[in-house]
C-alpha cells in the first residue's frame, strides 16, 4: 500500500533536500564543467601541444566528450544501488568520487613533462568524473522530488539550476586565476588552482548532504517486497519506449548546452573576441540561466511539462540559425545578447522541466535507474556536439556554421516528436506503482 508524500514528508527535510540537491549539483557541475571550459581554452595547449591548433581543439573536445560517454555507466551503477539501498548513500559516494577526480586533474603532469601518458591519465580521470556525475543527477533530483509535497517541478529543478551556477563558479575560477597570474603563468600552472579547490568544495558538500534523510517515497517502497528483477532489467523490459522517448526529449537541450557553453567559447575566440570577453558573457548568461530554469520549471507545475519543453525546442530550432551570424558581427554586445537569449531564456525552457519530468516517468523501485539513464543518454549530446561541430569546422576550413545550425535544429525536431509521444506527467503521484 502506497503512502502519500503529503502526509509523510517533513517541510524541514524538504528544505534540506532542495538545498542539498542545489549545492551538491553546483559542486558536481563546478568540477564537471570546469573541465569543459578548460578543454576549450587550456587543454589543447597543455595536453595536446604536439598537434596543430585545430586538431588539438578536436582532441581536447574529445577528452571532454569521454566524460559524457561515461555518464550512462554511472547512471546504471549508482541507479541500481540507489533503487535498492537508497538515494542518500549514493549521493555521498558520487560527490567523493567527483571531488577526488577533479583534485587529481589539478596535479597531472603535462604532455611536455611525460608525453602521451599525460592525456591518457587525463582521460581516465575524466571517465571517473563522468561516472560520478552520471550517478549524481538522478539521486539529487529524486531527493527533492520525492520529498516534495507539491510544486514538484520547481523543487526538482533546483538540481538542474545547479548546473549553470556551477558553470558560473568554474568560469569565474578560471578567469579570475588567469587575471591574477597572467597568461604565461596561467598556462604553466595557474589553470590547476580551480581544480585543486575542488577538495575544499567537497568538504562543504558532504556537510550539507549528511543532514538530509532518505526520502519518504523510497522508505515506503522499501518496506514492501523487493522486486525480483534488477532495476535496469525492469526499465529495459517494461519501459523501453519511455526510456527512448525520455532520451529524445532531452537530447536537444544538451546539444544546445554543449554549443553555448563549450563550442561557442572556442568559436568566439577564433572569430576574434578576447577569450576573457567570451567567458565574461558566458558567466553572465549562466547566472541568469539559474533564474530561467527555476521560473520555467515553476510554470510547468501550472501548465504542464510538455508545453514548456515543446515551446523551447521550437524556439531553439529557429534561434540556431541566428546564433552564429550574431557572433560573426564581431560586436561584443551582440555576443552577449546571443548567449543570454540562448543560455538564459530558451535553453532553460527545454532543460528546467526535465528534472521533474524524468522522475515522473518511472516507478519508485526503478526510478533512480530509469531517470538517470534517460537523462544521461540525452546528455551525450552535450559531449558529442562540440566534438562534431569542431570536426565540421575543421573540415570546412574554419566555417560550416550553417551545417552546425541545421544539426541543432534537427535535434530540436527530435525533441518535439518525442515530447508529443509522452504523456503529461505533472499531475501524477510518485508513490503510484511503487
Amino acid at each position: 500500500m502506497s503512502i502519500s508524500p503529503a502526509t509523510s514528508s517533513n517541510p524541514v527535510q524538504l528544505r534540506r533536500a532542495v538545498a542539498s540537491s542545489f549545492i551538491g549539483s553546483v559542486i558536481e557541475y563546478y568540477d564537471f564543467l570546469l573541465y569543459a571550459t578548460a578543454s576549450a581554452v587550456v587543454f589543447s595547449k597543455v595536453f595536446f601541444s604536439n598537434l596543430p591548433p585545430l586538431a588539438a581543439t578536436v582532441a581536447s573536445f574529445g577528452t571532454f566528450a569521454t566524460g559524457y560517454l561515461a555518464r550512462p555507466i554511472g547512471g546504471i551503477i549508482f541507479g541500481h544501488f540507489g533503487d535498492r539501498l537508497g538515494r542518500k548513500q549514493m549521493l555521498i559516494l558520487t560527490m567523493i568520487i567527483m571531488g577526488v577526480a577533479s583534485f587529481l586533474i589539478g596535479l597531472l603532469p603535462t604532455y611536455a613533462q611525460i608525453g602521451t601518458a599525460a592525456p591518457v591519465m587525463l582521460v581516465l580521470l575524466r571517465v571517473l568524473q563522468g561516472i560520478a556525475v552520471g550517478g549524481e543527477w538522478g539521486g539529487a533530483v529524486l531527493m527533492s522530488a520525492e520529498h516534495a509535497t507539491g510544486r514538484r517541478g520547481l523543487w526538482a529543478s533546483f538540481t538542474n539550476a545547479g548546473a549553470p551556477f556551477g558553470m558560473v563558479l568554474s568560469t569565474a575560477a578560471l578567469t579570475g586565476t588567469a587575471a591574477a597570474v597572467g597568461e604565461e603563468a596561467f598556462l604553466s600552472w595557474g589553470w590547476r588552482v580551480p581544480f585543486l579547490i575542488s577538495i575544499a568544495l567537497l568538504g562543504v558538500g558532504l556537510f550539507v548532504r549528511l543532514r538530509v534523510e532518505e526520502t519518504p517515497v523510497f522508505n515506503a517502497a522499501k518496506s514492501q517486497t523487493a522486486p525480483r528483477s534488477a532495476p535496469l532489467m525492469d526499465v529495459l523490459r517494461n519501459h523501453p519506449r519511455t526510456l527512448l522517448l525520455a532520451a529524445g526529449v532531452g537530447m536537444s537541450a544538451f546539444v544546445a548546452q554543449g554549443t553555448l557553453t563549450t563550442f561557442l567559447i572556442s568559436y568566439g575566440v577564433q572569430t576574434g573576441f578576447a577569450r576573457q570577453d567570451v567567458l565574461n558573457s558566458l558567466t553572465l548568461a549562466s547566472a541568469l540561466a539559474v533564474v530561467g530554469i527555476l521560473g520555467w520549471s515553476a510554470l510547468s507545475d501550472r501548465v504542464g511539462r510538455r508545453p514548456i519543453v515543446l515551446t523551447g525546442a521550437v524556439l531553439m530550432a529557429l534561434f540556431a540559425f541566428a546564433l552564429f551570424p550574431m557572433v560573426d558581427t564581431g560586436n561584443m554586445a551582440m555576443l552577449a545578447i546571443a548567449l543570454i537569449i540562448g543560455q538564459s531564456i530558451i535553453h532553460p525552457m527545454m532543460y528546467g522541466p526535465l528534472a521533474a519530468l524524468y522522475a515522473e516517468l518511472f516507478n519508485t523501485r526503478s526510478r533512480y535507474t530509469g531517470a538517470s539513464l534517460g537523462y544521461q543518454i540525452a546528455g551525450l549530446g552535450a559531449g558529442l556536439g562540440p566534438v562534431l561541430f569542431a570536426q565540421i569546422q575543421a573540415s570546412s576550413g574554419g566555417g560550416g556554421t550553417i551545417v552546425v545550425s541545421a544539426v541543432i535544429a534537427g535535434f530540436c525536431l527530435l525533441t518535439v516528436a518525442c515530447t508529443l509521444g509522452l504523456r503529461e506527467t505533472s499531475r501524477g503521484d510518485l508513490t503510484e506503482g511503487s
